[in-house]
């Protein structure tokens, strides 16, 4: 939902009414259909349907025909009374409507119902008053979806539309989402061979291609690098683990829904982890620690997996095998703030390297009334979010506050940005875990030998996951990655087949140097090579013919197309210089 909207904002009713708009399309030209919900999301709506056939993208030329003659008819949008035998024809013939209806009922609210025409549907509003107002709307696609978002449930068909107060907008908007589509991280991989995804594989299960596995390892190289200096010990542990294990941390059973189902071995039940934390917890209490150790910061490049539901999975973005930035800094209860403190000032400092700057801090809150969602330790959330709110006010941070979207275990700091469709996902998370302390018996040994059991636990993971993250940096540069990135950072190219003894020599020089470089020799023109090493976004184009042979000279071409002529020492100099300084 676009920030300045709320649910009396123009917008938010003109997409509210857009949603039952569509409901009604569908239902005259599919009376058997039944209804699901149809919220506002960002830039628009959508509507679930229960149907046996799937809609076709004809089914919605026609819906959306049907939806321009609705509008022209004008009909009054109007909150209506239903008498109970009205109320009871209607639920008849929607058992998903039934439901919902019941949920009210039971929670003591009164269901509301709202009318266009003859069409009616469950719904607490608010809408525009006429579907007049709905001219500037359009259709976008079809995708699967569990009633509830609960894969246990039935599978319905959503239709996704975006609608806006002006046709300007509405046009505005498209024009994004199609020069979007250009840098969408997925083609954009595709083309530069970074990664796969095979059907033999699965859903949501990418391949790294040597040359994303390239771009991949250097984002870990500098992770290592930056958090050695800080004072993280690195470990490593195992891509399962027995089903006591999450159990004690409590991933079993507030978040079994997020873990692939058990695997029953001959000594026991067993998981993939969800996350690297109840491994380290053990690390941490395998011994008796002095306050002299804190905080320990212990920090992993562990693979994870969530059961992510497919119908919500998105190239890198969203996926089932998580290659996380990870790290868990136990810490005494005086040492959070300035905890926290370092964890966001890394991240700024991440992200500067890297180039992020439209990004915002949002507090994700917990909700002390479902306590079957959050632990029950009201005391401990009102402490942690006081925390969490300070130090982001004493760095001067742009945040939201965000309730029920915190950890079970605890309050967190999130870091979102937009990716190129407009849509806001997660990057950069740092989590507050007051719970691990008694699930795994954390303490250690104060100044007076007396032991101590309040151990404050961070979960941080600057980076997220190398998959979302690699998914924001291709489609921030573009594919043009910086040097020190770039998989290929020179291509060599020769003009004749006599030069390709000096450029063979000259690209084994690079290479020992740690320049990644490589070679065109093909009888092809130098033009053609040019152009293909354009397309492939490399950094530098270097020519080599008879003239920069006799010369020991390079005629190097950057991504503006500009082409100097430059020693061959002074090139590897530079390049080296620019790696260095991650330019």
């Amino acid at each position: 939902m676009d920030n300045d909207e709320n649910e009396d904002s123009k917008l938010h009713r003109i997409r509210h009414s857009s949603a039952h708009l569509l409901a009604q399309a569908v239902k005259q030209l599919f009376p058997d259909v039944q209804m699901g919900i149809g919220p506002v999301i960002e830039d628009g709506f959508y509507y679930d349907f229960l149907r046996k056939e799937p809609f076709t993208p004809e089914d919605l030329k026609k819906i959306s025909k049907k939806m321009k003659d609705l509008v022209s008819a004008a009909e009054a949008i109007q909150k209506i009374e239903l008498s109970a035998e009205k109320q009871k024809e209607f639920l008849a013939h929607e058992s998903l409507k039934k439901e919902l209806y019941e949920e009210l009922k039971s929670k003591g609210e009164k269901p509301t119902f709202y009318g266009q025409g003859t069409f009616v549907d469950l719904c607490h509003g608010p809408h525009v008053e006429n579907t007049k107002e709905l001219k500037h709307f359009t259709l976008t696609k079809v995708s699967g979806a569990y009633w509830k978002g609960d894969a246990k449930n039935i599978q319905l068909q959503r239709i996704y539309g975006l609608a806006y107060e002006s046709e300007e907008a509405l046009k505005q908007r498209l024009q994004e989402l199609e020069d979007a589509e250009k840098y969408n991280h997925r083609k954009i991989g595709e083309e530069m061979e970074l990664f796969a995804l095979f059907d033999l594989v699965g859903k949501g299960l990418p391949v790294w291609l040597p040359k994303g596995e390239t771009i991949k390892s250097e984002v870990e190289k500098f992770a290592l690098e930056t958090e050695a200096k800080a004072g993280y010990v690195r470990v490593s542990t195992p891509h399962l683990a027995k089903k006591e294990l999450f159990m004690r941390s409590g991933h079993l059973p507030y978040y079994a829904d997020g873990m692939y189902p058990s695997m029953k071995m001959d000594d026991g039940e067993y998981y993939l982890k969800s996350m690297n934390c109840p491994f380290h917890h053990l690390i941490y209490s395998r011994k008796v620690r002095s306050y002299r150790e804190l905080p320990l910061r212990i920090a992993e490049y562990g693979i994870v997996y969530r059961n992510e539901l497919s119908g919500t999975l998105a190239g890198l973005q969203r996926v089932r095998m998580l290659s996380m930035n990870d790290a868990h800094i136990y810490c005494t209860k005086e040492q959070v703030e300035q905890e926290i403190e370092h964890v966001l000032k890394m991240i700024q400092f991440y992200f500067t390297t890297f180039g992020f700057h439209s990004y915002w801090f949002r507090l994700s809150l917990g909700d002390r009334t479902h306590t079957e969602k959050y632990i029950d330790e009201p005391e401990n959330w009102e402490h942690a979010e006081d925390v969490l709110r300070n130090v982001l006010h004493k760095l001067k941070l742009k945040y939201v506050e965000a309730k029920d979207e915190a950890a079970f275990y605890g309050p967190k700091i999130d870091v979102q940005f937009k990716n190129v469709f407009g849509k806001e996902e997660t990057m950069s998370t740092v989590q507050l875990d007051f719970a691990a302390k008694k699930r795994f018996e954390l303490h250690y040994d104060d100044a007076h030998g007396k032991q101590n059991n309040e151990v404050f636990v961070i979960h941080r993971a600057p980076l997220s996951t190398h998959e979302r993250f690699i998914a924001f940096l291709i489609e921030l540069y573009r594919g043009k990655f910086p040097l020190w990135l770039s998989p290929v950072q020179v291509k060599l190219m020769t003009v004749t087949e006599k030069n390709n003894t000096f450029a063979e020599k000259l690209a084994e020089e690079m290479k020992e140097k740690g320049i990644r470089v490589e070679l065109d020799i093909r009888n092809e023109s130098i033009g053609k090579k040019v152009r293909s090493a354009i397309l492939e976004r490399v950094n530098y184009i270097v020519t080599i013919g008879d003239q920069e042979e006799e010369k020991n000279s390079l005629a190097v071409r950057d991504r503006e197309g500009k082409v100097e002529q430059i020693s061959t020492s002074s090139f590897m100099h530079k390049v080296l210089d620019e790696i260095s300084k991650k330019c």
